[in-house]
C-alpha cells in the first residue's frame, strides 16, 4: 500500500519526500477537503521533489461545470503531475459524474497525466453522489482510480462516517472496474491497519503527518517515517 501525504507547498513536500512518502499531494486545505492550489505553488513541489516520489495535484471540491473543470485539469496536467484528483462535491447523479469524468480524462491525459475521481464518505449531508456509485462512474469515463475523504475536516474520520464492510465493498468495487482505490479522511496512524485490511491501494493523509497530529502544523519527517512504517 502506497502513503500519500498531503503538504501546502515546498517545505512540506520536501519533509514528505524525506520520510518516504510515495505520493506528494499537492492542495489548499483553505479552499475544502480537496482543496485546489496555485500553479506555482504546484510548479515548487514538482522541483521540490524531482523525481523522488509521484506527485498529484486536487483540481478542487467541483460544481457541476465539466468546461471549467476541464480547464483546470489541463493546467494541472500541463505542469506535470502524476495525477489529477477531482472532488466530485457538486455531482448529483451519476450521468452527471459521467460527463465531468470524461472532460477531465480527456483533458489531463493530453498530457499523459492520471485521474482520480473522488466522494465523500459524509456525502448525505452535502448532497453528493454517494461511493457506492463511484467505481462504475469512474470506469465509464475512463477515470484510472477512485477516492473517498471527508468533506467537512470538523475531526470525524473516515471510520466515524462509513463502516468497514461499506468501505471493504467500495475498495473491492473499484477492482473488478480495473481501478485502483484510496482512502482517506482524517486518519489516524491506528487506522492506517484498517486501510491496509480492506485492501487500499493508497491511504491518504494530513493530519497525522503534521507536528504533533495537527494539520494546521507543518509536516513532519519522522511522523512520515512512522506513518511508512505502518503502511508498509
Amino acid at each position: 500500500m502506497k502513503l500519500l501525504v498531503s503538504p501546502r507547498g515546498a517545505k512540506g513536500a520536501l519533509e514528505a519526500v524525506k520520510g518516504g512518502a510515495d505520493i506528494v499531494d499537492v492542495k489548499n486545505p483553505q479552499e475544502g477537503s480537496l482543496g485546489a492550489s496555485f500553479p506555482w505553488k504546484v510548479r515548487e513541489v514538482l522541483e521540490a521533489v524531482r523525481g523522488r516520489a509521484e506527485v498529484s495535484a486536487t483540481a478542487g471540491d467541483l460544481d457541476f461545470k465539466p468546461g471549467s473543470a476541464s480547464l483546470v485539469a489541463h493546467a494541472l496536467a500541463s505542469l506535470g503531475v502524476d495525477y489529477v484528483k477531482a472532488g466530485l462535491y457538486g455531482v448529483r447523479t451519476p450521468e452527471q459524474g459521467v460527463e465531468l469524468g470524461r472532460a477531465l480524462v480527456r483533458a489531463a491525459s493530453e498530457h499523459g497525466s492520471r485521474v482520480v475521481l473522488a466522494c465523500y464518505a459524509d456525502y448525505r449531508e452535502i448532497g453528493s453522489l454517494p461511493p457506492h456509485e463511484l467505481p462504475e462512474v469512474a470506469q465509464r469515463c475512463g477515470a484510472d482510480g477512485v477516492m473517498i475523504d471527508t468533506a467537512k475536516k470538523n475531526g470525524v474520520s473516515l471510520f466515524r462516517c462509513m463502516d468497514m464492510s461499506s468501505l471493504r465493498a467500495f475498495v473491492e468495487d473499484a477492482h473488478e472496474h480495473g481501478l485502483f482505490c484510496a482512502l482517506a479522511g482524517r486518519l489516524s496512524p491506528e487506522d492506517l491497519s484498517r486501510v491496509r485490511a480492506l485492501g487500499a491501494d493508497i491511504a491518504g493523509v494530513r493530519s497525522a503527518a503534521c507536528e504533533g497530529g495537527n494539520r494546521s502544523a507543518g509536516i513532519s519527517a519522522e511522523r512520515v517515517r512512522m506513518l511508512k512504517r505502518l503502511v508498509e
